[in-house]
């Protein structure tokens, strides 16, 4: 059974979370506050977290921080805070994905599956390779084919791909990717990313202004829809 640790405190919202994911036969515990959550995690080691960040005693992105320090669970954030660079903060520190309040909750309930989804379809894989329905990357090779044919790809642009196709389904943020793929010095470039996201989309996508894979989280950052 799927254990889902509840970080929230509002009472209400927690018990709507609790009712729901129950009757989905998920497992839940529910902390009020930041340092009971990091207790719950270490000791009853959740598949996936559900994270407040307006917590009463630590702020939500310290306790992502915390959190990152010895585990790579799945962590979704909800929040109201809509500001984008409240969620780029968040998802820098290590979140999978922001879910603002007020949210549907068939919405987050399939956000929560596809996060469990992710790390349960994380295989070693010798060969490492991606394949979509029409393009394919080897990253052993560092070779990407499209309809059977080599696509030939810059260094960059294979840096930010490869970034993005190693982290399927995840937000991957500009200052992220700026910073590990020009340098820290170039993390408020953003350009350079418009730049090269519309050139991979047009060397791997089917239709490159409506793209099905490398997929724009406007304000935040890029995610691989494999």
């Amino acid at each position: 059974m799927t254990r889902v640790l509840v970080v929230e405190d509002d009472p209400q919202l927690v018990r709507a979370l609790v009712i729901n994911l129950e009757a989905r036969r998920y497992d839940v515990d529910a902390a009020p506050d930041g340092a009971t959550a990091l207790r719950f995690a270490a000791a009853r080691q959740p598949d996936v977290v559900l994270l407040d960040l307006g917590l009463p005693d630590i702020d939500g992105v310290d306790v992502i921080k915390a959190l990152r320090g010895w585990t790579r669970v799945p962590i979704l954030v909800l929040s109201a805070r809509q500001a984008s660079d409240e969620k780029v903060s968040a998802l820098d520190a290590g979140a999978d994905d922001y879910v603002t309040k007020p949210f549907s909750m068939d919405e987050l309930l399939a956000r929560l599956r596809a996060a469990v989804r992710r790390t349960e379809d994380v295989a070693p894989a010798p060969e490492r390779l991606v394949e979509t329905e029409h393009f394919s990357i080897d990253l052993i090779a560092k070779k990407a084919v499209r309809d059977g044919r080599d696509v030939r790809l810059t260094p960059t642009e294979w840096h930010l791909l490869e970034i993005l196709v190693t982290n399927p389904g995840r937000l991957i943020t500009q200052t992220y990717l700026l910073q590990e793929v020009w340098g820290v010095s170039q993390r408020n470039k953003s350009n350079y990313l418009r730049v090269y996201m519309a050139q991979l989309r047009r060397k791997l996508e089917r239709d490159p202004s409506h793209p099905r894979y490398l997929i724009t989280e406007p304000g935040m950052g890029y995610r691989f829809e494999g």
